[in-house]
């Protein structure tokens, strides 16, 4: 591939069509080998993987060419044995899945839209999904990944087993980074084995108090559930509990539940994500009142993070910051900053540190430029 044609095809498509051009590298080199291209063009580069979050954050403050890893789809290695996988960003959720699903294995997250999120900008995003109550987030899962950075760089970290401490850990700092310091060619993920048996049950209570008071007693129960949510604004507040395992153990943990509050057997639709304007990121503990007085629909994981529909964010927002925590959005909103205030809880006194790592990586500024906290 002629990777200079590429540019030059790029910049006369902007001039002859409204539409931004999107590059396809069919391998890591390419991809490499197409941003050296840009670095030394300066054109700005916005990594994209299935699209599904390309809406995140700011909208960028240039854009010359899109780079898709939809063409670095393949699972390069499931090593079942050690429960690990190495697969390239291109691939969706849902495709690793089904893969991982022949050895009896998954990857423990369940993000929005898995058919069409890929590992990439899952990564990039990092959009664990409520399996992170036990599992951990992304950063607790990835051991390894591979980056093409902003000159052209092809940089690895991290490696194919579980225990692995050579090297910077490159894959928790590019995880949540919305593709500001490189684009995330492939990764390597520690894996969990599939459940034999899933059950969700779920207690209704009559207001956010009562929701509180009974979520710090499950969570000091003698319990182990998968994940744990509040689901709130539509109605009386309810507590989702999922547990996995073997029927015996399920039950008995149910049977425990149930001396604490009355339950009802719910499905997996109890699960599906909110596609929401914000996402929000509470401590557990204050879930409740950041939820008074809360005119919109809101699903809260018990760990604090959650996704709310609101006509009203700014003034949620300003409540959720004094209090210590955070509101991001996933969808403009007139008048607002996706991060919200830099000084306040997103970035606060560690953007200076950001800014500094964005110009060790990225110091021509080409990759998502202004899109992350600050303007990163």
């Amino acid at each position: 591939m002629n990777t200079s044609s590429i540019l030059l095809r790029s910049r006369a498509s902007r001039k002859d069509f409204e539409a931004v051009r999107i590059v396809e590298p069919q391998s890591e080199e390419e991809a490499a080998a197409i941003l050296r291209c840009a670095y030394e063009d300066g054109s700005a580069v916005i990594p994209r993987g299935g699209g599904t979050k390309s809406d995140w954050g700011n909208p960028p403050a240039r854009t010359d060419f899109m780079l898709s890893t939809a063409r670095l789809n393949r699972v390069i290695e499931h090593a079942w044995a050690d429960l690990t996988v190495t697969v390239e960003a291109g691939c969706t959720i849902a495709e690793l899945q089904r893969t991982l699903a022949e050895r009896g294995q998954r990857l423990a997250v369940d993000p929005l839209w898995p058919e069409k999120a890929t590992v990439g900008g899952v990564l990039s995003a990092n959009d664990s999904g409520s399996l992170r109550f036990r599992y951990g987030g992304l950063r607790d899962l990835i051991i390894g990944v591979t980056l093409a950075l902003a000159d052209g760089t092809l940089a690895k970290s991290g490696g194919k087993v579980v225990k692995n401490v050579a090297g910077y850990d490159l894959s928790k700092l590019v995880t949540g980074a919305f593709g500001t310091l490189g684009v995330i060619t492939s990764a390597t993920f520690r894996l969990h084995p599939l459940p034999k048996y899933t059950q969700t049950v779920t207690a209704a209570t009559p207001d956010l108090g009562a929701m509180q008071l009974l979520l710090g007693k499950i969570l000091d129960a003698r319990i182990v559930p998968a994940a744990i949510q509040v689901r709130a604004g539509a109605g009386a507040p309810q507590i989702d509990v999922l547990f996995e395992g073997t029927e015996e153990g399920i039950q008995a943990q149910i049977d425990r539940l149930r001396e604490m509050t009355p339950l009802q057997e719910n499905g997996a639709e109890a699960w599906q994500r909110l596609d929401a304007g914000a996402k929000i990121s509470v401590l557990p503990a204050r879930i409740a009142e950041t939820l008074e007085g809360f005119d919109g629909y809101a699903v809260v994981q018990a760990t604090g993070i959650g996704w709310v529909q609101s006509h009203h964010l700014p003034g949620l927002r300003k409540k959720i910051e004094l209090a210590g925590g955070s509101l991001v959005l996933m969808r403009p909103f007139a008048g607002m900053d996706a991060w919200g205030d830099t000084a306040g809880s997103i970035g606060g006194d560690s953007i200076p540190l950001m800014r500094s790592i964005k110009r060790q990586f990225d110091p021509r500024g080409i990759l998502n430029p202004g899109v992350f906290v600050g303007g990163i």
